[in-house]
């Protein structure tokens, strides 16, 4: 199978490409290299620095003609979209539009999208479902919305194959602290410099985390499964963003301190996403624990 994952020298990308080329993949990534970097792609696969908003990148699809491509490119900031909203936009919809007219010019089966549960804002669910409504609440969230139906609508016009996976809170090994970074990596990297921990708010939001080999099991699940859908990659579990410190202060030497400032605009309460559907959908379970996760992904920062 020959594939195009844009994207590819970030956290998840990388990962992915990894898992694709151990899977006996023909990979092509393309990357402008503004929040990824060269040294996490594979070197089996095929580098190329380009943007995903600009006609060079369309041309690479054009060439290389691939079967799927994984479009896992964006502006991810939530803060940053607040700042910059027409940036985000032209990001996260524009760079999606025209993978997505590349996609129809090469005659690519599908598209796999990367999209996340910011979409349902603060929607007072125990498990948010694939059918609940949506209510963005940052610009990130709305770019990323918005491209999903770009999406839907290039499968009705012109026969696309797609299926958009809507992540939880990704986090593991090689996640950094800064741009796409979560939570979980900016408390371990506090942690091993012996920096306190920053908590908005109470700390009392919770958080579907997923760990990052589960993403991408799920990932190349969808390259045969899940046709046409819009599924969530999760674990269905809640975690408070307080317990994430708890579990860092487990596997430290050293007394951690946490200090406590005010919440951040735009940021969501409570966000669980229920999985049933993707389980049956793709064939997948996840598989890893967030005490496992946290501690895999410290270990990798204190041994590397």
């Amino acid at each position: 199978m020959k594939v195009v994952v844009t994207g590819g020298a970030g956290f998840i990308g990388s990962h992915l490409v990894k898992g694709l080329i151990e899977r006996g993949a023909d990979v092509h990534v393309i990357d402008n290299l503004s929040s990824g970097s060269m040294e996490r792609v594979d070197p089996k696969a095929v580098l190329h620095i380009e943007d995903v908003r600009f006609g060079r990148a369309k041309r690479i699809i054009a060439s290389v003609k691939p079967d799927v491509v994984y479009h896992l490119a964006a502006q991810a900031d939530v803060q940053r979209s607040i700042a910059h909203p027409s940036r985000d936009a032209s990001i996260n919809v524009g760079g999606t539009i025209n993978m997505l007219e590349a996609c129809i010019t090469a005659g690519v089966r599908k598209m796999i999208f990367a999209s996340t549960s910011g979409v349902y804002g603060n929607l007072e669910r125990e498990r948010i479902t694939e059918q609940d409504p949506t209510d963005p609440i940052s610009f990130y969230a709305m770019s990323k919305l918005t491209a999903e139906r770009y999406i839907r609508l290039y499968s009705r016009f012109y026969g696309l194959g797609y299926t958009i996976l809507r992540y939880g809170n990704v986090y593991g090994p090689g996640q950094t602290a800064k741009g796409e970074g979560g939570v979980i990596a900016n408390f371990i990297e506090r942690t091993v410099k012996g920096l306190p921990l920053m908590i908005n708010g109470e700390g009392l939001q919770t958080r579907d985390f997923i760990y990052v080999d589960d993403v991408v099991s799920a990932n190349m699940a969808a390259a045969a499964l899940g046709n046409n859908e819009t599924l969530h990659v999760s674990t269905g579990l809640r975690t408070a963003i307080s317990h994430l410190a708890e579990l860092l202060q487990e596997l430290h030497p050293n007394e951690i301190e946490v200090l406590y400032r005010p919440a951040k605009p735009g940021d969501i309460m409570h966000s669980c996403l229920s999985c049933e559907r993707t389980r049956h959908a793709l064939q997948w379970e996840p598989v890893t624990g967030i005490e496992r996760g946290v501690g895999e992904t410290y270990r990798y920062w204190t041994e590397s």
